[in-house]
């Protein structure tokens, strides 16, 4: 079992920053991919970020260049810098993770993120 704690959301205008937290704890060992993903109202789920064990990244297009994503394996942790924030990033974001060989997937409860104009 895995448990992911999201912080750092709330609101801020659009041009600025935001930096979003996601602890992980239970069985951390296992943990493979984590990354970012977020649902605005009325649109579906999608990844904006994600970080694989060894460090690769994949990005969202509409946040390349805007957003970074990172992670801590000492502190079992994953960080989505977000800068230039528009109005269009507003959603509520969640950490996920996936495990190593059996593929189960663990979300996060999710924060709000709400960039006004």
């Amino acid at each position: 079992q895995v448990q992911l704690v999201e912080s750092g959301g709330g609101l801020v205008q659009a041009g600025g920053s935001l930096r979003l937290s996601c602890a992980a704890s239970g069985s951390v060992f296992s943990i493979d991919d984590m990354g970012w993903y977020r649902q605005a109202p009325g649109k579906q789920r999608e990844l904006v970020a994600v970080i694989s064990r060894g460090g690769t990244t994949n990005y969202l297009d509409s946040v390349k260049g805007r957003f970074t994503v990172s992670r801590d394996s000492a502190k079992n942790t994953v960080y989505l810098q977000m800068n230039s924030l528009k109005p269009e990033d507003t959603a509520v974001y969640y950490c996920r993770s996936s495990i190593q060989f059996t593929g189960r997937i663990y979300w996060g409860q999710g924060t709000q993120v709400t960039v006004s104009s």
